[in-house]
């Protein structure tokens, strides 16, 4: 039974590693169920059973997710060309979905986005995700490294996370009026405190960049401190990086045990290496670090 169920679920992972991957693409439902190898006749059930939302509402928000970050966050893409990705015949299709579901029109979304009621669209695609696509990690899965001392310039996200991106939103501004591009300035987040704490008041991040030149606040809050080097267990994650949790409990709960070491006194973060909507979200890249002693 055990066995059974495992390929089962297996199959069903394909079949959304597959969907993330042809975004761009015409799905239809034939071969998407080949993929599994299920019956075209009962696969749409099997989905929606398996994630509780069928394959073209699956489709259908992880398209209007790229759409959006690519509006929060991409401002060099135009209106109607993101449209025209997210695979809509005519902008004002698009503008009407996008209303629709978020309560904004793409352009003031990308001008202030209201991100509560985002966070609550898309809450059944990461449920959907979370179900069967965390990838089960292995102690070879984990290095050891001796990491330098960086010195970053910092901006405090204190608070409710559904006001998470209207931070991230402000940082990319900020570093991009100092000339801190990602590729050549490293990308960092420390975390302060659990993803989702008993009370929104108590979550704690901080967004980091690397930088060793003088820092200009521009008007917003920004400070210079450093990521201490030293040992650290790293642990690299491959796609759906927005959720790196999954990672954190199994290098606390599996591997830190088993180990021997100890940890330091630094809180676990991570470098981001490739952004979603830079990349598909399959292939953005996020590497883990815990400080060791």
């Amino acid at each position: 039974m055990k066995a059974g169920l495992q390929s089962y679920q297996a199959r069903m992972r394909r079949v959304l590693d597959y969907l993330d991957r042809r975004l761009d693409s015409d799905l239809d439902l034939e071969t998407v169920s080949g993929v599994a190898a299920f019956s075209k006749f009962h696969f749409h059930r099997q989905f929606t059973a398996t994630f509780g939302l069928s394959v073209h509402r699956y489709v259908q928000l992880a398209r209007m997710k790229r759409a959006s970050y690519r509006l929060a966050y991409a401002d060099a893409q135009s209106v109607t060309d993101i449209a025209m990705d997210a695979r809509y015949d005519a902008p004002d299709a698009f503008a009407r979905a996008f209303r629709q579901r978020f309560g904004q029109s793409p352009s003031s979304f990308r001008k202030s986005p209201d991100w509560e009621p985002w966070l609550t669209a898309f809450g059944p695609l990461d449920n959907a995700r979370s179900k069967l696509m965390q990838k089960t990690f292995t102690p070879d899965d984990v290095t050891i490294r001796d990491v330098p001392t960086t010195p970053v310039a910092i901006m405090e996200h204190r608070g409710d996370p559904a006001t998470l991106g209207a931070t991230i939103q402000r940082f990319i501004a900020w570093r991009k009026a100092a000339g801190l591009h990602p590729r050549t300035n490293p990308t960092f987040n420390v975390w302060y405190s659990e993803r989702r704490p008993a009370s929104h008041a108590d979550y704690s991040v901080d967004l980091c960049v690397g930088t060793d030149q003088p820092i200009e606040a521009n008007g917003e809050q920004i400070k210079a401190d450093e990521i201490p080097g030293g040992r650290c267990a790293v642990l690299r994650v491959v796609g759906n990086t927005d959720n790196l949790e999954p990672a954190a409990l199994y290098l606390y709960r599996d591997w830190l045990p088993a180990s021997g070491e100890e940890p330091r006194d630094f809180p676990i973060y991570c470098q981001r290496l490739s952004f979603f909507p830079e990349v598909p979200e399959h292939k953005a890249v996020a590497e883990l670090f815990l400080p060791l002693k």
